[in-house]
């Protein structure tokens, strides 16, 4: 299986990522030893006073760089353009305006909120981005205070037809057993879009995904796992529809 990354933070010295080109560099080369093909440079954007990183020709110069620096190092990994979109009030703008990038360019647009935000408020940002015409996919759903006290909620953004995008760590169980019971919870319920990196550094939070993608054919199946990690992360990056949803709505709370 030829996996697609579609959420990472790789390009150099832009968020709490990667801090160097060699970092970057070293990053691909570890994907690409993990069997992934494509990896999507996310940088966080849209956080005031802290990574605000709106699309220029800067931010441009130094994905080209990166793309150019791999390609001379000979690594094998196609490196995309995108961000991870911190939800304001006025995203829906942002994008329609361009002032965000995509991912590839398509109409599918990485985004995550505050991990305590209000969920109405979630759904009413997700709602205007949709009417203009943008298609969510929402970072790390299982991370978010509002989802875990209610899985339910993921549902419901689901059936809305925004995808969700689950973080390897939070399966494998580097953010505790509660993120990691609601992520395999929706998981379970087929609920995921697809699953990603959200790679930070080598050490920790790095780009490798062959442990989830066992851990996903052991449990799920290779139809399941190709699902998450190759066939819909390639329907984002093309533009094309989702696909492989049986949602089912959670029939009592995870935690009592």
């Amino acid at each position: 299986m030829s996996m697609i990354d579609i959420h990472s933070h790789i390009l150099p010295g832009v968020d709490d990522g990667s801090g160097d080109m060699e970092t970057s560099l070293e990053l691909l080369r570890i994907a690409a030893e993990s069997g992934v093909k494509t990896v999507v440079a996310t940088p966080h954007c849209n956080i005031s006073d802290e990574f605000e990183n709106y699309a220029s020709e800067g931010l441009d110069r130094l994905f080209s760089r990166l793309r150019s620096e791999a390609a001379r190092e000979g690594i094998q990994v196609e490196v995309i353009r995108g961000m991870e979109v911190f939800a304001t009030e006025d995203m829906a703008e942002l994008l329609a305006d361009g002032r965000v990038w995509t991912l590839n360019g398509t109409k599918y647009f990485l985004t995550e909120f505050a991990f305590d935000e209000d969920p109405d408020f979630c759904f009413g940002v997700l709602s205007e981005c949709r009417a203009a015409g943008f298609k969510p996919i929402v970072a790390h759903p299982e991370r978010y205070f509002f989802i875990q006290d209610d899985p339910q909620i993921a549902f419901e953004m689901c059936r809305s037809g925004y995808g969700l995008q689950i973080n390897k760590g939070s399966l494998l169980g580097r953010f505790g057993p509660e993120v990691r019971t609601v992520a395999e919870r929706i998981v379970d319920h087929g609920l995921a879009a697809c699953v990603a990196s959200d790679a930070h550094g080598v050490r920790q939070r790095n780009t490798y995904m062959a442990d989830v993608k066992r851990l996903l054919q052991d449990r799920f199946g290779e139809g399941y796992a190709k699902l998450l990690l190759e066939e819909n992360p390639s329907r984002i990056l093309r533009g094309r529809e989702l696909v492989g949803y049986e949602p089912i709505p959670f029939a009592s709370p995870i935690f009592h």
